[in-house]
């Protein structure tokens, strides 16, 4: 299909990846940035888990792991570069982690606009379980009173975005008290099962947020598999990750 059949399209192509180790994530990522930098396929949005892993943003300092980095690894957490905006941020098992690889044109590639954009994803997600969440002046993200509850870091490479945004589900909150993640200093941090006093389901919110994002962006979802996009993950690896 030509490219502006792709940028007319009100199609975003969905693919949920369960548990998938961090650096495999950044892999299938640049395969399909690169195909949707050459308008080979339309934008898609990954909705994935990883293991416990620590990632460091471009301005990381290092007061923001006071412990030392062996010492995270100890505790069974990675610590990776990424080539992302921000700060260090935690994901885990239990936390919906959502990578669009989306062209920005349509959004006058405007990465502020669709960064909030995102925001309503997650504001509108949270909303249908019943958790009011919202804005603070002056910080990236989505709260719930004080309490940061989901996370935002970009990047983007000839007008195609990477990495994305974060939602704490039923994750382990501990690890977010060793590190200042994003700036934020220990504790200040909830989830969907604390704020709901319930246990929660990542696959189940994760249906919740493809259809707060269609509506924050006017896209129709189709779900596919890896294997339509021509990526598969090595069974290896899986097995590492779980």
């Amino acid at each position: 299909m030509a490219c502006e059949n792709w940028l007319m399209s009100s199609e975003i192509l969905i693919a949920h990846c369960g548990l998938v180790p961090y650096e495999e994530g950044v892999r299938l990522q640049a395969a399909l940035e690169a195909r949707r930098q050459a308008d080979e396929i339309p934008d898609v949005l990954l909705l994935l888990e990883h293991p416990p892993v620590y990632t460091k943003g471009r301005r990381v300092t290092p007061a923001e792991l006071p412990m030392g980095e062996e010492w995270y690894e100890r505790q069974g957490i990675e610590v990776l570069d990424t080539d992302r905006g921000g700060h260090v941020t935690y994901h885990g098992p239990g936390q919906l982690v959502a990578y669009p690889i989306v062209s920005l044109a349509p959004y006058g590639n405007d990465v502020h606009e669709y960064v909030r954009g995102l925001e309503r994803v997650m504001i509108g997600a949270l909303a249908k379980h019943g958790v009011e969440a919202g804005l603070i002046p002056g910080e990236t993200g989505v709260w719930v009173g004080g309490l940061k509850i989901g996370a935002i870091g970009l990047h983007v490479s000839r007008g195609v975005t990477t990495h994305g945004f974060a939602v704490n589900v039923c994750n382990d909150l501990q690890p977010f008290e060793w590190v200042l993640a994003c700036q934020i200093e220990g504790g200040r941090v909830t989830s969907l099962t604390r704020e709901l006093g319930v246990e929660q389901v990542v696959a189940e919110f994760a249906e919740t947020v493809v259809a707060s994002y269609g509506e924050a962006f006017g896209r129709t979802p189709r779900t596919v598999d890896l294997d339509d996009l021509g990526l598969s993950i090595p069974t290896a690896t899986l097995r590492r990750a779980s």
